[in-house]
């Protein structure tokens, strides 16, 4: 009787994924994008935003998704690592670092996938400098945590072309002029078209996804603010249910069956935006 290799294909199969939830995909690559300072019904179905509307429109578009709190620096720590740290400021560094806490970049090495930052207007690879023309490190929170390589850490001009070497999870932080901190909405929706738009097509096709923040609104709504999922397995359409950045960051644990960072232990990862 011949050998039949299904079953060593199978357990090689479930070998390669052993823990993710059934209930989140596992892309090869997930690029987070994070924005500044503005609020759902500023960005969204805004004329000066066409591109990120199209984004919203062709993909999973959360219309009541929430931040946790003012001023930015909080935020990023709360989306990285499930908690604000105690956190109040946007002082740099942040008091009481570096944190040698759970986070989404030591969590993803873990669990032997790849993690990487892409920082625009970061002098160097690693470099963990406060600010310099419109960089600024309160954006960036992996730079303060012990139990992370500040090599992970790269400059935005380090961004693949090849979309095939990016990490398996990393994050993209614009300068404060294009991630609309200090510019506007315009001005950040077309550095995004720019820069973003043909890593966000190749994702549809390429078991890939995109995904769009901001770390707070304009604080006049409630810190409603825009998010938006784009790409391969996202279930086009509007979704009213409420989340914050919580779920987001338990939704990305759950793709690569990670352990989870703080608040995220007990947030719903968010599910019905999957087909």
């Amino acid at each position: 009787m011949p050998y039949d290799p299904a079953p060593t294909s199978l357990l090689r199969l479930t070998r390669r994924w052993p823990l993710a939830a059934a209930a989140v995909p596992t892309p090869d690559h997930v690029v987070v994008a994070v924005f500044e300072n503005h609020a759902y019904s500023q960005v969204i179905g805004n004329s000066s935003a066409p591109y990120l509307t199209s984004l919203a429109n062709g993909g999973a578009n959360f219309s009541n998704f929430f931040a946790e709190t003012h001023p930015s620096e909080p935020n990023y720590f709360a989306m990285f690592s499930g908690s604000t740290q105690g956190i109040t400021d946007d002082a740099c560094p942040p008091p009481g670092s570096p944190y040698n806490k759970a986070n989404l970049g030591a969590e993803v090495i873990a669990a032997g996938r790849t993690f990487g930052s892409y920082n625009e207007g970061l002098p160097s690879e690693g470099s963990t400098t406060c600010s310099t023309g419109k960089y600024a490190r309160k954006h960036n929170p992996w730079f303060s945590f012990s139990n992370l390589p500040a090599s992970t850490g790269h400059t935005f001009a380090q961004f693949p072309t090849d979309y095939t070497q990016l990490p398996t999870v990393s994050y993209v932080v614009p300068d404060l002029c294009n991630d609309m901190h200090d510019c506007s909405v315009k001005t950040g929706d077309t550095w995004t078209k720019s820069k973003l738009d043909g890593y966000a097509q190749w994702a549809k096709t390429h078991n890939s996804v995109l995904i769009i923040t901001f770390d707070e609104d304009n604080r006049l709504a409630g810190n409603k603010i825009p998010t938006l999922f784009y790409g391969a397995h996202v279930k086009v359409g509007g979704y009213t249910t409420q989340y914050n950045h919580y779920n987001l960051l338990r939704t990305v644990e759950d793709m690569y069956g990670t352990t989870h960072a703080g608040n995220a232990a007990s947030a719903s990862p968010i599910t019905e935006a999957w087909q």
